[in-house]
């Protein structure tokens, strides 16, 4: 096992744990202490842990994100549930945009029997995923390539968003919260969701049930612009009354087919 696959298996353990024991994982992984240790130094230089006596706990800070192999082995089910429902959102011919994110990635893999597809993405997995599929226009945004990300960001990405106007733009994000609107951990991705959700006739937020009321560090929008809120189940009374009252549609696989 390489020791990056390792950290990030170490990271997945930490994200359900929320702490690591050093001598546990030694076991089992088959390596020394003295190595374990090491990939905690390493966890802990890039944020994600904080080294404490005898192993390591998650560093919850807001303004960190876990790396796309990590997250897209998170909340399987509810991804799956989410692309299932924008499957059903997405028709044959569609201009769509998909922004680089693990929700997103599960979407791509649900669509490719759709039909003349053309698809606008920052996310280098999802052009690789998508690589294959006949008949369809894969568009990349260009830009600059975030380490440990697979995306591409910054001004570029941005200007060749808003150069295009998709009919279904799906755009996930960190947390959605009542006083602060829709969130992500990192900065250089928010300007390019917004831009995103500008250039899109109907844009829908992507989100599992974990992210409502939670917060992150940077603020990408209000949901004014957002036309469709994708969950895996219904959330609480206040979102099903704020997103009725605000005329944003609400899907969830209780409400797919109606």
């Amino acid at each position: 096992m390489l020791a990056i696959e390792r950290r990030n298996l170490i990271l997945e353990k930490l994200q359900d744990n929320k702490k690591v024991v050093v001598s546990e994982l030694s076991k089992l992984y088959h390596v020394s202490e003295e190595t374990i240790r090491r990939d905690l130094e390493k966890l802990e230089q890039d944020g994600y842990a904080t080294k404490s006596y005898g192993g390591a706990v998650l560093n919850e800070n807001v303004g960190f994100d876990m790396p796309l192999t990590v997250r897209s082995r998170k909340n399987v089910v509810a991804k799956q549930k989410i692309a299932e429902i924008a499957a059903g959102i997405i028709h044959d011919g569609d201009h769509i945009m998909l922004d680089a994110s693990s929700t997103d990635l599960f979407i791509a893999k649900a669509i490719k029997n759709k039909q003349r597809l053309t698809v606008v993405t920052n996310s280098i997995e999802i052009i690789l995923e998508l690589s294959e599929v006949p008949g369809w226009t894969i568009i990349s945004t260009g830009g600059t390539l975030k380490e440990g990300y697979l995306a591409l960001i910054g001004p570029e990405a941005e200007k060749s968003a808003n150069a295009y106007y998709a009919d279904k733009a799906f755009v996930s994000c960190k947390a959605l919260n009542r006083d602060h609107g829709i969130m992500d951990s990192l900065q250089q991705f928010t300007s390019l969701k917004k831009v995103t959700i500008e250039s899109a006739a109907k844009s829908y937020l992507v989100l599992d049930s974990t992210k409502f009321d939670k917060t992150a560090f940077s603020r990408i929008d209000t949901l004014e612009r957002i036309y469709g809120v994708i969950t895996d189940q219904k959330p609480d009374d206040y979102w099903v009354e704020y997103f009725e009252r605000e005329g944003i549609q609400l899907c969830y696989p209780e409400t797919a087919g109606h």
